[in-house]
């Protein structure tokens, strides 16, 4: 009898252990992470609501919170304190952004076995004119975020091709192009692209059967490949909405579906979440389910997003503030997102890289009048503009004392370094601003 109770214990031990091991693992967050969490969530309801249009359309907030935190650790003052409000971390700050993201970008992965999660993070830096990042920054964003910075020559194609490529790489090639042509011709001069890639490819833990798709019209318009089951899934309904959770593998991730009531809207639906309401807890309900096959591309320039959702500081190159970052003043010149999902009857693959390009900022320019050379004059009326008088002066024929004045003053340029302070002359080496633009020196000539 004591064998067979032995027995009996193991048994179901083994059953127990052997269902624990398909349970979703759990990532453990402290009280203030999952705080941070929510906050991080109700991000991703204000981008969403901000950046929505008319059409199919993909967003990965985590993406956009990496490349920001990514940059965040170069930033001071105002414009920092803008983005750790807008990505919702608040007086939490960059430690608390750069501790999330480590946490995620190392225990995402390990969730399920049988589900792909991977997050990425690169920046490449332009040395066609010798910019450095700071070496503490470099030493952040290494130690959170994985990140090594690449020294690339941006007026060289290939430099282009190569963040591409690192795209297409991490996307298991569901992203192949990041940048365009045109703009990568227009942030030839950048400092840097700072770049973040987010990989996702699960199969549904209850797989639609491919014989029960069928072309079904979709809103009243064009027919679709409307996919189907019957099934038991977490359910809930509203008086604004119908929802579902569509786990994959082994539940360590879900799809939620919305569906908002006839008389309603996605916009109706979206006024009512935030990272706090958002998820539901449904019961078990026999549901007969039905879903498109989807394949969307979204292509989104963030710059009018962000600034509207309350960071518009990082974008005016007059009032941010990097000093952290580089070598030179900088702001974001280029910031976007570009986004794939495929959904079918086996599961979900989705994809998405954000990209930030950073642009040094221009540098005061004085002005010098010196009027030692030939000139012309007006006498007018301020308030008609009529001129009353018009003329020159040349020197009443002091043209050796001129020509002499001018030989004084022909090398009489304004130098500057990339740090706005004024210069002698040009330096031996580097780059340097003439008169409001840049330059660089070489050594030896410069050969493309």
């Amino acid at each position: 009898m004591r064998k067979i109770t032995l027995f009996v214990a193991a048994l179901l031990l083994a059953v127990v252990t052997s269902a624990q091991e398909n349970w979703p693992k759990q990532i453990e967050l402290t009280k203030e992470e999952a705080q941070l969490v929510q906050s991080n969530n109700d991000f991703a309801f204000r981008l969403f609501r901000e950046a929505r249009t008319d059409e199919s359309q993909l967003l990965s907030p985590l993406s956009i919170t990496y490349a920001l935190g990514m940059l965040n650790n170069g930033a001071a003052g105002k414009t920092q304190d803008e983005i750790n409000k807008v990505l919702g971390f608040g007086e939490a700050g960059v430690d608390a952004i750069n501790r999330f993201c480590r946490k995620m970008l190392t225990e995402t992965p390990t969730l399920d076995a049988e589900t792909t999660a991977e997050i990425a993070n690169t920046i490449f830096v332009n040395n066609h004119w010798n910019y450095e990042l700071k070496e503490p920054f470099v030493k952040q964003v290494q130690q959170y975020y994985d990140a090594t910075p690449e020294a690339r020559d941006f007026y060289d194609d290939a430099t282009r091709a190569a963040i591409n490529q690192w795209g297409s790489d991490h996307t298991h090639g569901m992203i192949k192009e990041v940048l365009s042509e045109q703009e990568f011709e227009l942030g030839k001069d950048y400092v840097s692209y700072l770049l973040n890639a987010l990989y996702f490819k699960g199969r549904w833990a209850h797989p639609f059967e491919k014989a029960d798709t069928r072309e079904e019209p979709f809103n009243g318009g064009s027919s679709v490949p409307m996919m189907s089951q019957h099934g038991e899934f977490e359910y809930t309904e509203n008086d604004l909405y119908q929802a579902v959770k569509l786990p994959y593998s082994n539940g360590s991730y879900l799809m939620t579906v919305y569906l908002p009531l006839k008389g309603n809207t996605i916009g109706n639906v979206l006024e009512q979440m935030d990272g706090r309401n958002w998820q539901f807890i449904g019961g078990g309900c026999e549901v007969a389910l039905k879903l498109p096959r989807i394949e969307t591309n979204t292509n989104v320039d963030l710059k009018p997003v962000m600034s509207a959702l309350g960071m518009p500081t990082a974008f005016n190159s007059d009032d941010a503030e990097f000093p952290d970052f580089c070598n030179c003043p900088t702001y974001i010149g280029l910031m976007k997102q570009v986004a794939k999902i495929k959904l079918d009857e086996e599961g979900t693959e989705a994809a998405a890289i954000t990209i930030i390009g950073m642009e040094a900022t221009g540098m005061p320019r004085t002005a010098e009048f010196y009027a030692t050379r030939p000139f012309l004059y007006i006498i007018s009326e301020q308030s008609t503009g009529t001129i009353f008088f018009i003329g020159q002066y040349t020197g009443d024929g002091t043209t050796g004392v001129a020509e002499m004045e001018s030989k004084r003053n022909a090398g009489n340029e304004n130098y500057y370094n990339l740090n706005g302070q004024r210069l002698q002359g040009p330096p031996a080496k580097g780059l340097y601003i003439k008169d409001g633009r840049k330059v660089m020196r070489r050594q030896t000539p410069f050969r493309r």
